[in-house]
């Protein structure tokens, strides 16, 4: 996915700049990136590689060739960024958490028009340069924005370093979240504000949440305050998955906590279940907020029965091959064995993509003793693929176990799909029976989108459940926001 945080002072930036962009270190695996404007020496940027070290440790050594009062920090999971740009409306830096998949058309409809792409690595076009050079067609920076709204198939929220403060654009439909910030410093009464894709880098560095930046809308910080240079649209699609996995558990996006949704989510499950079970356990780290959810509902004692070693596997994807990222998986795992033998244990997991690291873990659980493996999933099954956010490595809607389940019942991966999405249909038993069996489960149950949705507290029509059930609006609509 990616995150990104910004922040703007009438004092050096610095600090919080690298400090706030490394609390969204959770949201992306592949490279990271700092850029500073000061008055004199202009722009100061660094971009380094994350995928086989951590950010702080890529950027601390550089933190002295950086000064200015306003600055952006990405996380990307996609291009190298920010990126530098000179143009009519002025030199500016901009970073992205996008994804866009009609790239090589809007690339090729540029290039046509004379323009260049100067930013590609490993032959591959950088989304963030296009986005670029889509806002430098605007007149202002708003209407090249909302170019960028009009041409890209997918989602993009952007922050972008001018001379004249940091603006902040959320995705059109608000897939991707965006916060602000505020605080003062005690005695000298100076303001500072921050923009980030994660209300986690807050607290800690002295700002409070003023409020997020609503689906399409576009604002300008300064340190005099905050400028609506366009308004929010009336339509929202916020990504579900950030409550389900995502988020940080301190984090809030739309006002609403991730743990608190993780936990009334698993309680919700708890009350309605009737499995038998000595002890409930979190697979770290989303699981956990819904066994504690989980275990109220349904009076079984939580457990730590399993552990996550975080000295040196504090995360759980950075490798870019499949089959080292599945091995880190395992390795940072612990099982305790003390808890698990002759137990029949509830393991409370986000979700089940390709399975393939779960029923390693269900493997490890049995040969520690564990006498039954039920495993409960805070979300619905992934039927989908999602055109909207990278939330997985997958390339083919077939890399998902749901599909793959679908093609060998129907000879055709995309066949009804509508039932297998479908709660108790006969079809979506099979296919979640077929899920318990190939990962060696006890029993295997998933939350229903009615309850997902009931405990984020958000209207259905708000929230994008695309990977669940196929709705979203889309690119088919985009009259009814630009017109």
């Amino acid at each position: 996915m990616g995150g990104f945080f910004g922040t703007i002072s009438t004092r050096d930036c610095v600090n919080d700049l690298f400090y706030g962009t490394d609390y969204n270190s959770h949201l992306g695996t592949k490279r990271a990136g700092l850029v500073t404007f000061d008055k004199e020496q202009g722009f100061s940027r660094s971009i380094h590689s994350l995928e086989r070290d951590y950010f702080r440790s890529k950027f601390e050594d550089e933190l002295q060739d950086f000064c200015g009062n306003e600055g952006l920090g990405v996380i990307s999971d996609t291009d190298p960024q920010p990126i530098i740009v000179s143009s009519h409306l002025g030199r500016y830096a901009v970073v992205t958490v996008a994804k866009i998949n009609n790239q090589r058309e809007i690339a090729d409809e540029l290039l046509a028009m004379r323009m260049h792409l100067s930013e590609q690595s490993a032959n591959k076009i950088n989304q963030t340069e296009l986005v670029a050079l889509l806002i430098n067609m605007g007149n202002t920076f708003t209407d090249g924005i909302n170019r960028v709204y009009q041409k890209i198939k997918g989602s993009c929220s952007m922050l972008i370093l001018t001379e004249d403060g940091i603006i902040a654009a959320r995705d059109f439909l608000g897939r991707t979240p965006i916060v602000i910030g505020k605080k003062v410093e005690e005695g000298t009464g100076e303001t500072a504000y921050a923009v980030s894709s994660e209300s986690t880098s807050f607290p800690n560095l002295g700002y409070k949440t003023v409020r997020d930046v609503g689906p399409g809308e576009i604002v300008r910080l300064r340190t005099s305050g905050i400028e609506v240079m366009q308004p929010a649209m009336k339509h929202c699609q916020i990504c579900s998955f950030l409550w389900v996995y995502y988020g940080f558990p301190a984090s809030c996006y739309e006002g609403i906590n991730t743990e608190a949704v993780r936990e009334k989510n698993g309680e919700m499950m708890g009350q309605k279940d009737d499995v038998d079970a000595d002890l409930v356990c979190g697979i770290p780290d989303s699981g956990v907020g819904m066994a504690l959810g989980y275990s109220n509902g349904s009076h079984i004692p939580y457990k730590r029965a399993v552990l996550k070693y975080t000295p040196t596997w504090p995360r759980s994807f950075t490798p870019g091959n499949q089959t080292r990222r599945d091995l880190v998986a395992k390795m940072k795992l612990i099982p305790n064995q003390s808890l698990l033998k002759n137990q029949r244990v509830v393991f409370c997991d986000d979700s089940i993509v390709r399975g393939t690291q779960l029923r390693d873990n269900v493997k490890e659980f049995f040969d520690n003793g564990a006498k039954e493996v039920h495993v409960r999933i805070s979300c619905p099954p992934l039927v989908y693929g999602c055109p909207f956010i990278g939330f997985t490595n997958s390339k083919s809607d077939l890399e998902l176990i749901t599909r793959q389940i679908i093609r060998d019942f129907e000879g055709d991966d995309k066949k009804n799909l509508d039932r297998y999405a479908q709660t108790g249909t006969p079809e979506y038993e099979r296919m979640v029976k077929e899920i318990a069996r190939r990962l060696g489960l006890s029993s295997l149950k998933f939350a229903t989108l009615e309850d997902l949705v009931a405990s984020i507290g958000l209207p259905k029509k708000s929230i994008c459940t695309h990977c669940f059930d196929g709705s979203s609006y889309d690119q088919q609509h985009e009259g009814e926001f630009f017109g």
